[in-house]
């Protein structure tokens, strides 16, 4: 993976951990507004642990995918009110009508599409596999056999650390995947698996001595989550998307939290 000029974001992340769990498990749901025609507010939901994707800073939730849902809500004439919710309850969240979509980094699997719509793809990620800097016996996914890997809980990542080995040697970290990259310092684990853009985002910022090793696991088609019964908002959020994309809002966002446009970024195997 190439390595970003990210000078002006990495000054502006903290890495506090305590201040991450924190951030999905205080906060009460707000009711979604209406779905049907003349909804005036755009409730959409997020871990808050994802810096610099989403998190809460002073308080504040902020982040590449908050400020993307300000935008979408913009386009689409109502109110941005972004939320934080536990991601391994998110989708019943979303099924329960808690708020009107899921717009958290969430990747597109079959497993997924069987209860919940997703829009179209508005960036690309992969699952990438991490050990510290100096292991030199894990070089790839077939070397992590009978490792201790940490993940994400409910996260493709999870699923991919738990076909590499037991699931008893999985340990999960609802706190966040900075906290398991930590772990691999610490000699809790043997490895991660994590997104390979917020994971290197993490080990530069924190100076974490941790490493990817081997080919990307998976690469993830990351999308907007809609209750299947919402295809009228889901419509809304493709063309506002395709707008944002089009003038340019879009990579003016990203440039702002990466120092790149992730519509340009080519992940592959």
């Amino acid at each position: 993976m190439k390595r970003f000029k990210l000078k002006a974001l990495l000054a502006t992340l903290t890495l506090g951990v305590g201040l991450l769990v924190g951030c999905s498990s205080n906060e009460e749901p707000k009711k979604a507004a209406s779905s049907g025609n003349g909804q005036e507010e755009f409730v959409y939901a997020m871990s808050g642990i994802y810096k610099p994707f989403n998190y809460k800073e002073n308080g504040e939730l902020v982040g590449f995918d908050v400020e993307l849902g300000e935008a979408l809500a913009e386009k689409m004439g109502m109110k941005p009110v972004p939320m934080t919710f536990p991601f391994e309850s998110i989708i019943q969240g979303l099924l329960d009508d808690k708020f009107d979509a899921i717009l958290g980094s969430m990747t597109v699997t079959e497993e997924r599409l069987k209860v919940v719509s997703f829009t179209d793809t508005y960036y690309r990620s992969g699952s990438q596999l991490f050990v510290a800097e100096n292991n030199t016996t894990i070089k790839s996914g077939a070397d992590a056999q009978g490792k201790v890997i940490g993940a994400v809980p409910a996260t493709n990542y999870e699923t991919d650390a738990l076909k590499l080995t037991a699931k008893e040697n999985v340990i999960t970290y609802p706190q966040g995947d900075v906290a398991a990259l930590m772990d691999i310092k610490t000699g809790r684990l043997d490895a991660v698996v994590a997104d390979n853009i917020f994971a290197q985002l993490a080990i530069d910022e924190a100076k974490i001595p941790v490493k990817a090793v081997g080919d990307l696991l998976a690469v993830n088609e990351q999308a907007i989550a809609v209750n299947k019964k919402n295809v009228e908002l889901k419509e809304k959020l493709n063309i506002a998307l395709a707008q944002l994309i089009e003038d340019g809002t879009y990579a003016k966002i990203s440039e702002k939290w990466f120092g790149f446009n992730l519509m340009d970024e080519r992940v592959s195997k």
